[in-house]
């Protein structure tokens, strides 16, 4: 599939800049996927405004993509415009004082803001400690661990509709709670703002520390993966109901669940987006057969796929 020719003259028109046909697989965690149909990369509020406004008059799906840590893109692609997000929108800015407002851009690692907040003792901000993935898909999924969610500093987003008209957000506005924001269908998430604590910084820096080197002895990241495949269940663990069904070690094709921790499904390649799949929705199924509990996905499952 291609972009049609009234998008891609739509795009050329509002100064979008973009590539076509552009593979996606290095771009994810999973390492595996087809290719979208465009990308485009927008650095500035006043140019994510532009798009969405020619893609809501071309009627062109648009997809944004962060650093891709828990996506699963079909191995035909996405149909439509990829954003990425860059310049302004992948920075950071301050306010004054001992407990400052951090404004971030959407597009920004979640460890590259974890490295400015230790340069400039910025503290409150340890709940993304070990999370792979951009802030505006922290704010999307409420991304979080046992260190807290993203809702807790979190003080409001800028984001822009589909039509283009911008619009602020609260944490209250946004209904967020485990794993779960309700940020509208079809906006773009501009900008993240986050109160931060005035907390010793030396002192969270130790205990971030001790999180990350645990992560590391308990979770197999030698291999691609999406970080946790499912959610928590109330009052129980994911990977230990995939555990006690036997599951470790199942495998289709080069995709398999983790050895190390079963609530991941690792790229032991070679490998495809549907061998992930597989694997994916035999866990789901096997774990509700033997224990009665329906497991919910962490990933999404993005593209075109056959089913």
């Amino acid at each position: 599939m291609t972009l049609s020719q009234s998008t891609a003259r739509a795009l050329t028109d509002a100064e979008l800049p973009f590539d076509l046909n552009v593979p996606l697989a290095k771009r994810v965690y999973w390492r595996v996927g087809g290719p979208a149909d465009a990308v485009v990369t927008v650095g500035s509020h006043q140019a994510l405004v532009r798009l969405q406004q020619v893609a809501s008059k071309t009627q062109t799906p648009v997809f944004v993509l962060g650093k891709g840590s828990n996506l699963l893109i079909s191995d035909a692609g996405i149909r439509g415009i990829v954003v990425l997000l860059k310049g302004e929108l992948a920075d950071t800015t301050a306010t004054e004082g001992d407990r400052p407002q951090v404004t971030v851009g959407a597009g920004m690692p979640l460890v590259v803001l974890l490295s400015r907040a230790k340069k400039n003792g910025w503290t409150g901000l340890g709940c993304f400690a070990g999370i792979p993935g951009s802030v505006g898909g922290a704010v999307r999924m409420n991304a979080g661990s046992t260190l807290g969610e993203t809702d807790v500093p979190l003080v409001h987003v800028d984001l822009v509709h589909r039509d283009g008209t911008p619009q602020r957000l609260t944490t209250v506005d946004l209904q967020m709670s485990y794993r779960t924001s309700h940020v509208p269908d079809g906006s773009i998430i501009a900008t993240a703002t986050f109160q931060t604590t005035g907390a010793d910084a030396d002192a969270e820096q130790a205990v971030l520390k001790t999180f990350l080197e645990r992560r590391k002895a308990t979770q197999p990241l030698h291999l691609p993966s999406c970080g946790s495949t499912f959610r928590n269940p109330p009052g129980d663990h994911a990977g230990r109901l995939i555990e006690v069904s036997g599951l470790k070690g199942y495998r289709v094709g080069g995709a398999c669940v983790s050895e190390k921790h079963a609530n991941f499904v690792v790229n032991d390649a070679p490998c495809t987006a549907n061998d992930i799949r597989a694997v994916i929705e035999h866990v789901e199924d096997e774990v509700e057969r033997q224990h009665g509990v329906r497991l919910q996905r962490e990933v999404h499952f993005i593209g075109e796929w056959q089913e």
